[in-house]
C-alpha cells in the first residue's frame, strides 16, 4: 500500500491560501519539486518530508496517518506496511531507497518508525539536515552514514543516535542492499 502524501501537502497548501512559490520560498525547495510531490509523481526522503511537515506546522506522521480515531497501540503487520518509494533528491536524481511506515494508524506519536531499504550506492552525496533525532538500526548489510564532515562505517547490528539538525546522509556502503530501521522525531 502506498500513502497518498501529496494529496495531503496540497491539502493543507490550499486551506492555507499559499501559492507553490509560497512553499518553495519557505522550505528552499524548488515550486516543480513541490509541485512533483503534490502530484505524487516522488515521494519527498524523510529530511524533505520533515521541512514541510514543520512548514505547515504538523508532525511528520500526519502524512502516513489514517482518518481514525485514537488508539492506546498498534500493530502493524509485515503485510500492511505502507511503502513510500520513488525517492528523489532536490535536484531530481534517484537515492536507490525505499521506506516502509512502520506505524501509520496511531495519531500524535513523538516517534516516526521506518524500515529503510538502500538498494544501490546513490551517486551523489546531498547532505540533509531536519528538526528532531534520528535512530538507526543497521539489520542487513553495510552502511556508511555521513555526519557533517564525518564518515562511519556500520553493520549489521550496529546502531547510531544523532541530532537530526546535523546534516547527514545514509548510504550504502559498497553498493549492495541495506536494510535500516529508522526512527525519527520531530
Amino acid at each position: 500500500m502506498e500513502f497518498n502524501i501529496g494529496v495531503k501537502i496540497k491539502a493543507l497548501r490550499k486551506a492555507r491560501k499559499l501559492t507553490l512559490q509560497d512553499v518553495a520560498r519557505e522550505t528552499g525547495f524548488s515550486p516543480a519539486l513541490i509541485s512533483q510531490i503534490e502530484n505524487n509523481n516522488v515521494s519527498p526522503p524523510i529530511a524533505t518530508l520533515s521541512k514541510i511537515a514543520r512548514f505547515f506546522n504538523v508532525k511528520v506522521g500526519h502524512f502516513f496517518e489514517e482518518e481514525e480515531e485514537e488508539r492506546k497501540y498498534e500493530v502493524v503487520k509485515r503485510g500492511e506496511r505502507r511503502v513510500v518509494s520513488r525517492v528523489i533528491s532536490k535536484a531530481g536524481t534517484g537515492h536507490g531507497y525505499t521506506y516502509e511506515a512502520l506505524s501509520f494508524r496511531k495519531r500524535n506519536k513523538k516517534m516516526e518508525p521506518f524500515l529503510l531499504t538502500v538498494s544501490e550506492r546513490a551517486g551523489e552525496e546531498t547532505l540533509y539536515n531536519h528538526e528532531g533525532e534520528e535512530f538507526l538500526l543497521i539489520i542487513k548489510g553495510k552502511a556508511e552514514v555521513i555526519l557533517e564532515d564525518e564518515r562511519l562505517l556500520l553493520e549489521e547490528g550496529d546502531a547510531i543516535y544523532f541530532d537530526a539538525t546535523l546534516k547527514h546522509r545514509l548510504l550504502s556502503y559498497d553498493g549492495s542492499e541495506v536494510q535500516v530501521l529508522a526512527v525519527v522525531t520531530r
